[in-house]
């Protein structure tokens, strides 16, 4: 006998398929597959599975019961009877692991046991391995093996030393560069943003930038010429060589290329020689 929304017939017992009693209460209920499925969101497919008991159709045991649990409780069934009987048809229709045989090495057995030859070959490859390790440790690993004869480099050294004295023409000692007349220059800030320029005798700039108060700014010792532009030469200290010489001006104004390598500024802080008084004429009275 089959249903007319396309349930497939199948000869089935109420009293012993869980299949049959879901299907019955669904009757009873009056309501189809396509009903069942929508209300309960389980596919109409795997309802058909669960009512006609093929139970290998389902994706696996825990959605068979779990799909079990659901058709009771919605169609008004016993849910632990229900979930038990699921449970016998799951494991009647699940073929049982095959027994899984272990192949074990029996001692007696000629076929499992290694022959003469193969144990021959093994013995071989042990010893030649034992043999590599010793050669091997004995030429990296023994104290002093292959090691050259100390050599007392002190003495080879010194020879050479010599010798190269003796073949080498006596040098005269290279002068000594002189040394900048006075010293180092160093200009000081004594006021905060004074704009100050260094530049040589070329007219490339050495420095250019507003000095902070305390800043300081050493001319290059090699800088030929060097000149200074500013416009408050009252606010710059200078020190030649370490001892302080006099300002460039005590006046705010703008000065613009004044020497300022060490022996201009040396001759700057030297007093002029003082001029000859012209003699003062006079006639000299005499005492009569």
């Amino acid at each position: 006998m089959a249903e007319a929304d396309g349930y497939p017939a199948q000869e089935q017992s109420a009293s012993e398929s869980v299949g049959s009693r879901l299907r019955a209460a669904r009757e009873r209920a009056g309501k189809s597959l396509a009903q069942l499925a929508e209300e309960t969101r389980i596919p109409q497919r795997h309802i058909v599975s669960m009512e006609t008991g093929d139970f290998a159709a389902l994706p696996a045991r825990p959605y068979a019961i779990g799909f079990a649990r659901t058709l009771a409780r919605t169609l008004g069934l016993d849910e632990q009877a229900t979930l038990e009987q699921a449970r016998d048809a799951f494991d009647a229709q699940d073929p049982a692991e095959p027994e899984r045989t272990v192949q074990q090495f029996e001692v007696g057995d000629p076929a499992k046991t290694p022959g003469g030859a193969t144990v021959w070959i093994a013995v071989a490859v042990a010893l030649l391995v034992v043999a590599a390790g010793v050669v091997f440790w004995r030429g990296y690993y023994a104290p002093g093996g292959g090691l050259p004869p100390l050599v007392d480099t002190r003495a080879t050294v010194g020879e050479a030393s010599r010798q190269q004295a003796a073949v080498r023409p006596q040098q005269a000692p290279a002068a000594s560069a002189a040394a900048p007349a006075g010293g180092a220059v160093v200009f000081t800030a004594t006021a905060d943003k004074i704009w100050v320029k260094f530049y040589d005798g070329a007219g490339k700039q050495l420095m250019q930038k507003q000095m902070a108060l305390g800043e300081s700014y050493t001319v290059p010792a090699d800088a030929q010429g060097p000149k200074v532009w500013t416009g408050r030469p009252d606010a710059l200290s200078i020190t030649v060589g370490g001892k302080p010489v006099p300002p460039l001006s005590v006046e705010q104004k703008t000065m613009k290329d004044v020497p300022v390598s060490a022996s201009a500024l040396l001759a700057r802080a030297e007093p002029a020689p003082a001029s000859p008084q012209p003699a003062q004429s006079g006639s000299s009275t005499a005492t009569m």
